[in-house]
C-alpha cells in the first residue's frame, strides 16, 4: 500500500464514521421528534368520588377521559391513605386485582359502583363525608395526575340522582 492509497483509505474511514455518527445523531432526534408529535395522552378526570368506608377498606371512583389519537393505560394509584391501593374490576359479581385498566384513545374509563374500581386496603384513617382524599393516578405513558376525592355519604351513587 502506498502513501496515497493510506491517506485515501483513512479519508473514507473518517468520512464513513462521521456519516454514520451523522445518522446517529439524525436518528435520535427523529425518534424524540416523533414522539413530541404523537404527543402524550391528554387525560381529564371528571365525577371522583369516595363513599365514606364503613370499614377498614375504601372505594375510589371517578372518570377519565381521553382527549387524544394516543390511548394509554391506568397503572397504579397512590395514597397517604394506604399503603395498599389497588385497581378492581367487577366480573360476575367478584372483585378482582388487575395489573392495568386500558384507556382508549379518545375515550374515557369509567372507575364507578359495581364495575372497576380503586381500592384502598386497610386504611390509615377513616374520613368522614365532607372530607377529601389525595391521590395520584399513575399512567403508562402520561405524567402522573392528583386528584382530590370528596368523601360522600356511604351509600353515595352518582347513578341514582
Amino acid at each position: 500500500m502506498n502513501r496515497r492509497t493510506a491517506t485515501a483509505l483513512s479519508a473514507a474511514t473518517a468520512l464513513t464514521a462521521a456519516l454514520a455518527l451523522g445518522l446517529t445523531g439524525c436518528s435520535s432526534d427523529d425518534t424524540a421528534s416523533a414522539k413530541g408529535a404523537e404527543g402524550k395522552p391528554k387525560l381529564e378526570v371528571s365525577g371522583a368520588f369516595m363513599p365514606q368506608p364503613v370499614m377498614d377498606m375504601a372505594g375510589g371512583f371517578l372518570t377519565i377521559k381521553n382527549d387524544s389519537a394516543t390511548a394509554d393505560k391506568l397503572l397504579s394509584v397512590t395514597s397517604g391513605l394506604s399503603d395498599d391501593v389497588q385497581i378492581h374490576e367487577t366480573k360476575n359479581q367478584k372483585m378482582q386485582q388487575v395489573k392495568f385498566f386500558d384507556i382508549p384513545a379518545n375515550g374515557e374509563l369509567k372507575l364507578e359502583r359495581g364495575g372497576s374500581h380503586i381500592m384502598f386496603m386497610n386504611i390509615k384513617q377513616k374520613p368522614k363525608q365532607g372530607d377529601k382524599v389525595a391521590i395520584e393516578l399513575h399512567f403508562e405513558k402520561a405524567d402522573p395526575i392528583k386528584v382530590e376525592l370528596p368523601v360522600e355519604a356511604p351509600n353515595h351513587n352518582p347513578k341514582q340522582h
